[in-house]
């Protein structure tokens, strides 16, 4: 494959969580993947601080935690658990990144929730709504390339995927059907940054994997195909 195919079209290697553990590079690996979480859940905060509508996932986190009187961070860490729990009959692979997702997510999300104020107008509520998605885009992405395993919403799409044999795409579009409906009805932030997002993410991360994605070139100082 040509380079500049391959950086149309960068290949993402499932490694099982002893593999992540030796695959070469893990510093940089572990780097990049706190940052991208970190810029991924105050990404999230930019888009509820906007007032325009959140991310579908935490429509329902944020309706959850008005409800319970918690915090949107604390309800993304508690749904992010017992989504992992999901993951046991599925036979879902863990991986270094899904724990880690799990909870520096939420505690990022908290933390842009405290530093960030609310819009003050709607210039500013347009502005910090579309920062927010294209922070998320490429912080995703940033996340992703550090190659060491899936969150627990991206992973349960996956795995259904596989145990209907049904395509990702559709998988995950019927998954956050689901749960943005459920959050609208509990009274969650559903609004123009929610349609954004959700129109919008894809294509982001599309640009901007090339660019952050650390092939595998080694696994416990062999070749990724004769590392078992």
């Amino acid at each position: 494959m040509a380079a500049s195919e391959r950086r149309r079209h960068p290949r993402l290697d499932n490694l099982s969580l002893r593999d992540q553990l030796g695959v070469d590079r893990l510093g940089r690996r572990l780097v990049q993947m706190m940052l991208g979480l970190t810029g991924f859940g105050l990404s999230l905060a930019m888009l509820l601080r906007s007032g325009l509508g959140g991310a579908p996932w935490d429509v329902f986190h944020a309706a959850l935690a008005e409800r319970l009187g918690a915090t949107v961070g604390s309800m993304s860490i508690a749904v992010s658990f017992v989504l992992l729990l999901l993951w046991i009959p599925l036979r879902e692979r863990l991986g270094i990144g899904t724990v880690a997702n799990a909870i520096w997510v939420g505690v990022s999300i908290d933390l842009g929730m405290l530093i960030l104020p609310e819009a003050s107008s709607l210039p500013v509520a347009i502005a910090l709504m579309l920062l927010g998605v294209v922070v998320n885009g490429i912080s995703g992405a940033v996340y992703i390339g550090a190659q060491l395993g899936a969150g627990a919403r991206d992973g349960l799409m996956t795995a259904l995927s596989r145990v209907l044999s049904r395509p990702v795409g559709p998988v995950r579009i019927v998954l956050e059907v689901i749960v943005l409906v459920t959050g609208w009805l509990l009274g969650g932030p559903l609004g123009l940054g929610t349609v954004v997002y959700a129109i919008a993410l894809g294509p982001v991360i599309q640009l901007a994997l090339p660019h952050v994605l650390i092939p595998v070139r080694s696994v416990r100082g062999r070749e990724p195909g004769a590392a078992r």
